[in-house]
């Protein structure tokens, strides 16, 4: 005796390989989101390559003889790619009852960078970051050995303005609390005129008697860019393997299936008639 099958019994396996194929859909989403993972990768790559050209710029910079600060007609185009961390000497007064104190944590512990004006002979005046200081010596009184009277030399590193605070921290010029080095801003909360829009980070050598510790600059860019070129490769490599074994396993399974149906000894034979939706397999 055969033993027979329905139609609805084809129809019902043929749906189950449906719900194992993947809709178009995501399909397209996969191979979108495997298009961006690469891009993703390469861009990370080419940051890499800018990243180490900027370090290796700024080394430079950082260890050249000292040079004069730029001149006042060129202040307008000085800008960080260009400028930033140039090793650089200004000389002038400074005017100390003008200090400006900018909260800080330093290899020194917590405490204060102190920014005072350098008065130039052509009158325009520069701000000098002289170093940290710590919290018990704030004021000014405690260190008045280190404040150097008349005409001075500083050598440092240019360094651009910082605007409007810190991390999640705002200037409160009208308080007096300050936490970036906001060039514009302490010109005009301590009535300063013609000032360069940089300021200097002085070296170490500037400092004097009990004054501020100079010469703190941290020269460091982060560059994490191959880990994460590597991150975004390895999961366009990851989606890749998943796109393989769900299409290419449906591949290999339609070919085993129609191997076996064309090597198979049973024959199938498909009816007609008023019983044509009937598949009577022989035994």
């Amino acid at each position: 005796m055969s033993e027979v099958r329905t139609v609805t019994s084809k129809t019902s396996g043929a749906r189950s390989e449906a719900a194992r194929s993947p809709s178009l859909w995501l399909t397209v989403l996969s191979l979108t989101a495997f298009v961006v993972l690469i891009a993703l990768g390469i861009w990370q790559i080419e940051r890499r390559a800018w990243k180490l050209a900027l370090i290796d710029r700024v080394e430079q910079r950082v260890h050249a003889p000292a040079q004069p600060i730029p001149s006042p007609d060129s202040w307008p185009a000085v800008s960080r790619a260009n400028d930033e961390y140039r090793h650089v000497s200004v000389t002038g007064r400074f005017l100390h009852d003008r200090e400006t104190l900018v909260q800080a944590v330093t290899e020194e512990g917590p405490g204060y960078w102190v920014l005072t004006p350098l008065q130039r002979d052509d009158d325009t005046q520069v701000l000098v970051n002289r170093g940290f200081v710590p919290s018990e010596r704030r004021d000014a009184s405690t260190r008045r050995d280190g404040n150097p009277d008349g005409q001075v030399e500083i050598t440092g590193l240019l360094r651009m303005t910082e605007p409007k605070g810190g991390f999640l921290r705002n200037n409160v010029p009208q308080h007096n609390r300050w936490y970036s080095r906001d060039v514009a801003a302490i010109a005009t909360a301590r009535g300063l005129h013609d000032v360069a829009p940089f300021f200097v980070d002085a070296d170490a050598g500037s400092q004097s008697g009990s004054g501020p510790i100079g010469g703190l600059t941290v020269v460091s860019f982060p560059n994490n860019h191959l880990i994460y070129a590597l991150t975004w490769f390895a999961l366009a490599f990851m989606l890749a393997g998943k796109l393989f074994v769900t299409f290419g396993g449906g591949l290999f399974r339609r070919k085993r299936f129609v191997h076996e149906k064309a090597g198979g000894s049973d024959a199938v034979a498909r009816r007609t008639g008023s019983d044509a939706g009937t598949i009577v397999e022989p035994t």
